[in-house]
């Protein structure tokens, strides 16, 4: 991988980690369409810990807060009726699914799952499950009102995201929208709820970075480094959206890149 692939490729994933459009599905169809290598399934769980790094600065002081609480809960059953508490174990809960699913079905994910084919048919898919999440929305919860179920629900969701073209952020906004979060609300739960399962993705993947075909070190670093500094631009823009528009534009544009991927594979313009 060059510099240039390396740079290219970081700012896709820093603008689409947290738009409902699919990062992993952007830097898989953006390679294609530059004639470039699939980066694969290890540089993207290991440049997915540079947008996390974004998270971790834009959230710090609700994490914090959290992981101070739910510490605090631990030692002294007094403290559990807290909420960051709660969160804590909503957070944990809402990582299980993702968890469980990412092992048991590591090696379809890393593979199969990155066919374009998959990739054009889960874009399309999954925009209306977006759309139907957004006319059933009745928009009246706040983060402050989340609970066990709902923490369970948006963990299921969120594991639909292993599938390349569905959309860890689409699945967890649209999941809390179904549960009668506003947007808002359900974008920063997603932002936090992303924490622990791509870390762990990262990390775990970490190993892999430069073996067989894949991206060297370096160019993986300039992409994370990248995608970091694009990713906190991207969640502050995706928060102030939200709190006046729809998912309705993401919708129509996946459409319509996942109409472009098919055609194009299919005609043998890309592969």
């Amino acid at each position: 991988m060059s510099a240039v692939q390396a740079i290219v490729l970081g700012i896709v994933q820093g603008l689409t980690e947290f738009l409902p459009i699919s990062s992993t599905a952007h830097l898989r169809i953006v390679s294609a369409f530059c004639g470039w290598d699939d980066p694969g399934a290890a540089f993207t769980a290991v440049v997915q810990l540079g947008t996390m790094a974004a998270v971790l600065l834009f959230f710090r002081e609700d994490l914090l807060r959290v992981a101070r609480n739910f510490l605090t809960g631990l030692r002294h059953p007094a403290g559990r009726a807290n909420h960051d508490y709660k969160m804590g174990w909503y957070l944990i809960l809402g990582t299980a699914p993702i968890a469980v699913f990412g092992f048991a079905f590591k090696d379809p994910i890393e593979n199969g799952a990155r066919d374009l084919y998959v990739i054009g048919s889960a874009l399309i898919a999954f925009s209306f499950v977006m759309l139907l999440a957004e006319h059933l929305a009745v928009r009246k919860r706040e983060v402050e009102d989340i609970d066990g179920a709902d923490a369970t629900v948006i963990g299921f969701a969120q594991a639909l995201a292993l599938v390349p073209g569905v959309s860890r952020s689409g699945s967890t906004i649209s999941a809390g929208l179904f549960r009668g979060f506003t947007r808002v609300a359900a974008a920063r739960y997603s932002f936090l709820l992303s924490v622990p399962a791509v870390v762990l993705s990262g990390l775990f993947e970490l190993r892999k970075v430069g073996e067989h075909n894949g991206a060297s070190p370096a160019p993986t670093i300039v992409a994370t480094i990248i995608a970091f500094i694009v990713g906190y631009a991207s969640i502050a823009w995706l928060l102030r959206f939200l709190a006046h528009h729809s998912l309705r534009p993401f919708a129509a544009y996946r459409i319509a890149m996942g109409t472009l991927v098919l055609a194009l594979t299919a005609s043998g313009a890309i592969s």
